[in-house]
């Protein structure tokens, strides 16, 4: 059974944990319904979409590591790799529009597993720290180029430093014409 999922604050979620009562599931992926613990910072995650903006939340907005748990498509939490997933970059979603040209939508971020190598995008939540996503994309500028031609050769466009203007204006809504 799962633990109450409304409650005021976060915190009280924090304090259930470390009580006595709890200690056999301080360990576990999910704390509830709503909520689980990144495996690479410790932190608690809310997964409520009202909070995060999105319905299939498996990454940190702290420290933006994501965990290996969909198979084949967002959401279907079906992969048995379970690893801990690295942000390596962003990208923007590509998608056709109604006459069938490619256009560039929302701002995604560029996980890649420790274990397995599977590389996936994840949709970047409201939650999520700009100035997390900032520093991920000054990092991602000095990968490697086997990695960049990976990424190409597996469809993903990885965001250059040309593209800086467009990942402020998508993080934080200043857009210079």
């Amino acid at each position: 059974m799962y633990e109450e999922i409304y409650e005021p604050s976060p915190n009280l979620y924090w304090d259930k944990l470390n009580s006595r009562q709890n200690k056999s599931t301080r360990h576990q992926w999910r704390i509830t319904e709503s909520m689980f613990r990144c495996k690479r910072c410790q932190a608690a995650v809310l997964t409520e979409p009202s909070i995060s903006g999105v319905h299939n939340r498996n990454h940190c907005p702290y420290c933006l590591w994501s965990r290996h748990v969909d198979y084949l498509q967002p959401g279907d939490r079906m992969s048995a790799c379970k690893a801990i997933m690295q942000p390596i970059g962003l990208t923007m979603k590509r998608r056709k529009n109604k006459y069938g040209a490619w256009s560039f939508g929302e701002l995604m971020l560029i996980h890649c597993c420790n274990d397995c190598g599977k590389i996936s995008i994840n949709r970047i939540a409201a939650d999520d720290l700009v100035e997390k996503l900032m520093e991920l994309f000054s990092e991602s500028l000095s990968l490697s180029v086997n990695t960049r031609k990976l990424l190409e050769r597996i469809g993903i466009d990885i965001l250059q430093e040309e593209h800086a203007k467009l990942v402020v204006c998508q993080l934080q809504g200043v857009c210079q014409h």
